[in-house]
């Protein structure tokens, strides 16, 4: 007697769904984008070790709004801007779409510029036709291959940004400085470093990502929103508070790094401006070597 198979939904279904780390901890990757490595590049760069603080400060402010974003989403099977269409005037609702996709525009400009100018630094091709590749590149993803795919795709990335880790163990750290740098204080001329900091830790485009995979991940479960199905809320609230902590506490840990690296070798250089994440990546090269330029500009294109 032959034993009938599953169907192929069902056969999909799990592998794709328990191999991915979560939309917590892919979404908390995002958040050490191009633009966010070149702003924590900067506070290393130009005042070391003292604004370690303003990142460990944000993330438990990032991880309940990113709870909120996929809650939202879970409970009501709707997005932040359908939801926020049922509430307000649709003006309102315009407003903020708009101003979230003129931001996004100008952000996603920067990272595929930063990517270009990473990779060609690393490979001496030229910087816009590797530019057009990874927006190529980048648009393909999304638009051909299935979320369940996908996600294992972006999981994959996030493991990218752990060479910031190995550049901190590379470039070798004061860490009595690193800790002292914990403790909140605002060198003189720093106070906008810090607004910059918490502008580009606790971003718009992360809540409606957050939202937006929580339902990706229901439509791959074949999930009820815990409106209509409230004894599930416990587990599943459960699961995005720990989804969440975790994911951005990745991010912490990575941004932390970057701040680290920087200060260990561009600040203690006396190399204290520089623009981009690409700058950065380059200041590195003959201040810690080849290594530690590679692994830098490597966490950029991931």
């Amino acid at each position: 007697m032959t034993q009938r198979r599953p169907p192929l939904t069902h056969r999909l279904k799990k592998p794709a769904y328990h191999s991915a780390l979560g939309p917590g901890l892919v979404t908390g990757a995002a958040d050490d984008d191009p633009s966010g490595i070149a702003t924590y590049s900067q506070a290393g760069a130009a005042y070391g070790f003292a604004l370690l603080w303003p990142v460990v400060l944000a993330w438990p402010f990032l991880t309940a709004f990113q709870f909120t974003c996929a809650e939202i989403a879970r409970v009501t099977g709707k997005g932040l801007a359908a939801n926020l269409s049922t509430h307000l005037p649709r003006s309102a609702v315009w407003a903020v779409v708009l101003m979230l996709l003129g931001a996004n525009i100008f952000n996603i400009a920067a990272d595929i510029a930063a990517m270009g100018e990473a990779a060609r630094l690393v490979t001496g091709l030229p910087r816009l036709p590797l530019m057009v590749g990874f927006a190529a590149l980048s648009l393909g993803l999304q638009i051909f291959v299935p979320y369940h795919r996908y996600v294992g795709i972006l999981k994959w990335l996030t493991l990218s940004l752990f060479a910031y880790v190995l550049v901190v163990l590379a470039v070798g750290v004061d860490w009595r400085a690193a800790l002292a740098g914990l403790w909140p204080s605002l060198p003189a001329g720093s106070a906008t470093t810090v607004v910059a900091i918490l502008g580009t830790t606790i971003s718009p485009y992360l809540f409606f990502w957050q939202s937006a995979q929580e339902l990706e991940e229901m439509q791959l479960e074949h999930a009820r929103p815990l409106l209509q199905r409230p004894r599930a809320a416990p587990h599943e609230l459960s699961r995005l508070v720990k989804d969440s902590a975790g994911g951005f506490l990745v991010t912490m840990i990575i941004s932390l790094c970057i701040i680290a690296a920087t200060a260990a070798t561009l600040h203690g250089s006396g190399t204290t401006t520089i623009a981009t994440a690409a700058d950065a990546a380059a200041a590195l090269r003959p201040i810690a070597g080849d290594f530690a330029f590679a692994l830098f500009a490597i966490g950029i294109i991931g």
